[in-house]
């Protein structure tokens, strides 16, 4: 098992290229299932999340070659409708094949994510919603069974908004007879992508964008290429590293109105930026100033972006609270920012962060993917070596992450544990 060791306080500047969404990317690949033909989706990161999805796919029968960054996925002899337990408990994003299989094929039987029970977490949303559409589901050792003809449009209500559900449910309408609304949808640019994607693919969507998206169900869908729109959350986290240790960071490649609400904190922090068109450019010549964040679906703080701004936090000349609404027990990286010296009080889903003078290196455990970055961000602004163990999290959503970290002066590097 690999780690990654960091000496920290060299200060990093130069140009990063962002790779695409892995949020993006996960569902459009469980997209290409739903007609059959071959697909060609450039600008794929090349993550475990992504490599799991190409298993999964595998197992269902496609075939499948990635190079360079790019895609192709034939589906023509796909002929097994399933997603085994074995995968689906490692990527929870697994359970985006669900309604793809049961559209194209009336059959579907997709383990429930590792972890997750029948009612209380969203899951329970994309279940709910294919049964007013019709289908026909039960629990079967842990999977998940469903069965329809034909799903029927319907009006869908979501009384939380749901990223994996709303794109669920756009795949299972798409083929299915008649109008499908989907009310309270999510907004995030991933599930625009994916409608673009979809009616690039001959779908009827409309709504893209709002909270309510319209579907018009059509007979058949065509294959299609694609390019996967840049990772606002990668994005973010090298904005985030520019703003902690930088001497003039670019981040290239990317979507600036996808993150307007976070450039707008980085202001208030103390940065200055040069927004252009696919560039953000970031600089900070005066001492980091104490911003308060509660996080909240799109176009709300990320809750994906909640850990790398309390290692911002975590050296502000000041107190800063830091809530989580989306997901109230994603905390695990306050305990290992506290081994590295921050002053961080939680209680319940609110962090108060008080800013300290200086962070030191020290052996800290990753527990999750934003989680990892959280810690390699702290760890380039801390005095000394910091070893980060368990970083097969990081790979889950970052590309090459100490690659492109040193392409911009950070002293990283990967080691066996």
């Amino acid at each position: 098992m690999d780690k990654l060791v960091i000496i920290g306080k060299n200060s990093l500047s130069g140009t990063v290229n962002i790779s695409g969404a892995k949020n993006a990317v996960l569902p459009a690949m469980a997209a290409t299932l739903i007609a059959p033909g071959i697909y060609r989706i450039h600008k794929v990161p090349d993550l475990r999340d992504t490599r799991t999805m190409i298993k999964l796919l595998e197992i269902i029968g496609a075939k499948v070659v990635y190079e360079n960054g790019i895609l192709e996925v034939d589906t023509r002899e796909c002929d097994n409708p399933e997603a085994p337990y074995e995968l689906v408990k490692t990527m929870r994003a697994s359970f985006y094949v669900l309604c793809p299989l049961l559209a194209r094929f009336g059959y579907a039987r997709v383990s429930l994510p590792g972890g997750c029970a029948w009612g209380p977490r969203p899951v329970n949303y994309h279940i709910s919603g294919i049964e007013k559409m019709g289908a026909k589901t039960e629990l079967d050792q842990g999977y998940i069974i469903a069965k329809a003809d034909r799903l029927k449009g319907e009006t869908i209500s979501f009384d939380t908004s749901s990223v994996g559900a709303t794109g669920n449910l756009l795949m299972a309408s798409v083929l299915a007879e008649g109008k499908t609304i989907i009310q309270n949808a999510a907004r995030e640019p991933e599930i625009m992508f994916l409608c673009r994607f979809l009616n690039e693919m001959g779908a009827d969507i409309s709504g893209i964008g709002t909270d309510c998206l319209i579907i018009h169900g059509v007979d058949d869908l065509r294959p299609v290429e694609i390019e996967v729109i840049p990772d606002r959350i990668e994005t973010a986290t090298f904005l985030i590293a520019g703003a902690l240790i930088g001497e003039g960071v670019t981040v290239a490649d990317v979507e600036p109105e996808h993150l307007t609400v976070i450039l707008d904190k980085l202001q208030e922090v103390g940065c200055e930026m040069t927004i252009e068109d696919k560039s953000i450019a970031i600089f900070r010549e005066e001492p980091l100033k104490p911003v308060n964040v509660v996080t909240a679906v799109y176009p709300g703080f990320p809750t994906d972006v909640q850990a790398q701004w309390m290692a911002l936090m975590t050296l502000a000349k000041g107190s800063s609270v830091i809530t989580d609404t989306i997901y109230h027990d994603r905390f695990t990286h306050v305990a290992e920012l506290t081994r590295l010296g921050a002053r961080i009080k939680l209680q319940d889903n609110v962090a108060t962060v008080t800013g300290v003078n200086e962070l030191r290196g020290a052996t800290v455990m990753s527990t999750d993917i934003r989680a990892s970055a959280s810690l390699i961000l702290a760890a380039l602004a801390a005095e000394g070596r910091t070893d980060i163990s368990r970083v097969y999290h990081i790979d889950r959503g970052y590309e090459k992450i100490e690659e492109k970290l040193r392409g911009i002066g950070a002293q990283i590097w990967r080691a066996e544990e």
